[in-house]
C-alpha cells in the first residue's frame, strides 16, 4: 500500500479510503466488520462516513453508518489509532436533522457531537462539510446555466464560512476534532475559507473530497491545481460512477441489491445516453488491457496528478479485494493514449 500525505495536517493516508455508504442498507454489520479488517490487513488506513448515510439517506436511515462504525470501535478500542477516520456534516435539506437547518457554527458544534457518540470515539481524525450552503455544481448541475451564483450574497457567505471555521476551532481546541475540510466544493469555497483561516488564525481546511471519475473528469484540471498549489488534499469519491464504470448497468441491466434498484436522492443524473456508450467503451478497453472496467476506472484515477487517496466502497467480499487489487497496478503507455481518446470522444456524458 503506497500513502500520502494529507494536505496541511501532515499526516499520511493511505492511497485507498475505504467508503462506507452502504453500511446499513446493502451492507449488514457483519459486512462492515468483515470490510473493515480486510482493508486494515491490506494497509489502509483512511476510513470515510458521513452522518447522513447510509445512501440513499431517509430519517429511519440516518446516522445508521457511523453506528456500525461505532459498534466495530467499541468492539475493538485499543484499534482506534490503527486508521485515520473521518465524517462529515450534511448542509441543508433534510427536515428530520436539525430541522433542515443549512451548515452554522452552532449545527457544527451539534453535529460532532452527535457523530461522536454514535461513533463511540473521542476524536474524530478529519470533520468535513459534506456540501456548502450555497448551491455548488455537484451532483449533475455542472451545465452552464444550470445553477445561478448571484442567488445569494457573497458577505453573507463568507460571514456563514468564518463562523463554521470558528466553531471548527473550538472542536479542535476541545479535543474533539484534529482536522477539517470540504466536500463538493469549487476553487472559490477552498480559496475563500483559506483566506479566512489565513485572516482570523483558524484551522485550515486540509482536504477537499468531490466526484471525480472517467465519466466526471471536470476537476482536472482547474480545481485540482488549486489543490496542489495550496496544499490541500484532493479525495476523489464516487470514482465508479455510482458502480456504473464496472459495466454492470449496461444494457438497462440493473442487478439485484445494487445501488441503482434504490431510489436515488438525486435521481439517476449519470444514466445517458452518451454515459452508455462512454462506459461500453471502457469495458472494452478494460478487457483490451487486461483489467476489470472497475480496476480500470481505478488505476487511472489514482494515477492523476493530485489525486492523494481515492475513496472505494464495495457491497461484497468479492468487489472490495478487486477494487483493492486496482492500486497495485499501473496503466501501460497504450492504455493511457486509449483512455485519452475515449476521454476526448465522450468529455462530459452526462
Amino acid at each position: 500500500m503506497q500513502y500520502s500525505t494529507l494536505g496541511s495536517s501532515n499526516e499520511k493516508v493511505s492511497r485507498v479510503c475505504l467508503g462506507t455508504m452502504t453500511w446499513g442498507i446493502q451492507n449488514t454489520q457483519q459486512d462492515a466488520n468483515e470490510q473493515i479488517e480486510l482493508a486494515l490487513a491490506a494497509g489502509i488506513n483512511f476510513i470515510d462516513t458521513a452522518e447522513m448515510y447510509p445512501v440513499p439517506p431517509t430519517e429511519a436511515t440516518y446516522g445508521h453508518t457511523e453506528t456500525i462504525i461505532g459498534h466495530w470501535l467499541a468492539a475493538n478500542p485499543k484499534r482506534r489509532k490503527e486508521f485515520v477516520l473521518a465524517t462529515k456534516i450534511a448542509g441543508a435539506g433534510f427536515s428530520y436533522l436539525r430541522d433542515g437547518a443549512p451548515i452554522s457554527g452552532e449545527t457544527v458544534i451539534q453535529a460532532v457531537d452527535a457523530s461522536l457518540k454514535r461513533l463511540q470515539t473521542d476524536y474524530i481524525d478529519l470533520f468535513q462539510l459534506h456540501w456548502p450552503n450555497r448551491v455548488s455544481p455537484h451532483f449533475g448541475k455542472h451545465w452552464p446555466g444550470q445553477i445561478s451564483f448571484s442567488q445569494t450574497q457573497t458577505v453573507d457567505e463568507k460571514q456563514q464560512m468564518l463562523e463554521i471555521l470558528q466553531a471548527l476551532d473550538d472542536c479542535i481546541k476541545a479535543g474533539k476534532i484534529r482536522f477539517c475540510g470540504l466536500s463538493d466544493d469549487t476553487p472559490w469555497g477552498i480559496n475563500t475559507y483559506l483566506q479566512l483561516s489565513e485572516k482570523h488564525s483558524l484551522p485550515k481546511m486540509v482536504s477537499i473530497q468531490n466526484e471525480f471519475n472517467l465519466l466526471h473528469s471536470k476537476d482536472w484540471p482547474y480545481l485540482i491545481e488549486n489543490c496542489v498549489r495550496e496544499n490541500v488534499a484532493y479525495l476523489p469519491w464516487s470514482p465508479l460512477a455510482g458502480g456504473a464504470l464496472s459495466g454492470k448497468y449496461l444494457n438497462e441491466q440493473r442487478p439485484a441489491g445494487s445501488r441503482w434498484t434504490l431510489v436515488q436522492r438525486n435521481g439517476l443524473f449519470r444514466h445517458t445516453p452518451m454515459s452508455e456508450k462512454a462506459i461500453a467503451r471502457y469495458v472494452d478497453l478494460a478487457a483490451a488491457h487486461n483489467m476489470t472496467p472497475s480496476q480500470l476506472a481505478l488505476v487511472w484515477c489514482d494515477q492523476i496528478e493530485g489525486v492523494t487517496s481515492t475513496i472505494i466502497g464495495a457491497t461484497s467480499m468479492s468487489q472490495l479485494k478487486e477494487n483493492i487489487a486496482a492500486f497495485a497496478m499501473s496503466l501501460s503507455p497504450k492504455a493511457k493514449s486509449d483512455i485519452n481518446m475515449a476521454l476526448r470522444e465522450f468529455p462530459v456524458p452526462f
